[in-house]
């Protein structure tokens, strides 16, 4: 839990107070290898911390599925427009490794943002991070070669992309098992 205090107070002074009203908030679970957290369908209802482990984001498909997201230890993970929107989502999560996450709730956090004065900075935070991963995954798919992107995710969490089957990581950055596997030679 100190780790998310940690990560916030990078920008945020936190009083003991909002602490104290905002880590009552959470639970901790621990959750196996491929859990699948949030279904296709399914109401996104918590927004979550990574303690440690790796997520999956991805669009199920008959063949093969559509991977566009990792979230890896220390982020936030949520199908955070199902979570703000409160409709179901089109797309599931699922843990590619033992993963332990910090979740708070949609209606608790809606009381953080009552009870406390750093509430919604909190929010703001959490939701920027967020958007700002999006972003950057729009844009390297605009502007990057699929090798450059494979190069960046491994620059970014070179100790965890090992824990990724490589099928994922083909279709994270849009190419096929073997031009992935080319990609690969080429590099190494």
């Amino acid at each position: 839990m100190e780790q998310i205090r940690e990560y916030f107070e990078k920008t945020l002074k936190l009083t003991d107070r909002d602490w104290q009203i905002f880590s009552s908030k959470l639970i901790r679970k621990e959750f196996p290898k491929k859990h699948v957290l949030l279904a296709l369908g399914q109401v996104e209802d918590s927004l979550s911390f990574i303690e440690t482990g790796i997520t999956r984001f991805y669009i199920p498909k008959e063949e093969n599925d559509l991977t566009f997201a990792f979230v890896f230890d220390n982020n936030f993970v949520s199908g955070y427009d199902s979570f703000l929107t409160q409709t179901r989502s089109t797309y599931q999560i699922e843990t590619l490794t033992k993963t332990t996450l910090w979740k708070l709730s949609h209606s608790d956090l809606q009381d953080i943002y009552k009870e406390t004065d750093i509430g919604h900075a909190i929010g703001r935070q959490a939701s920027e991070e967020l958007f700002l991963k999006k972003s950057k995954r729009e844009l390297s798919l605009l502007n990057e070669t699929a090798e450059k992107r494979y190069l960046n995710l491994f620059a970014e969490q070179p100790h965890l992309i090992q824990h990724i089957p490589l099928k994922y990581i083909a279709s994270y950055i849009g190419v096929t098992p073997q031009a992935l596997s080319r990609i690969r030679k080429r590099i190494y």
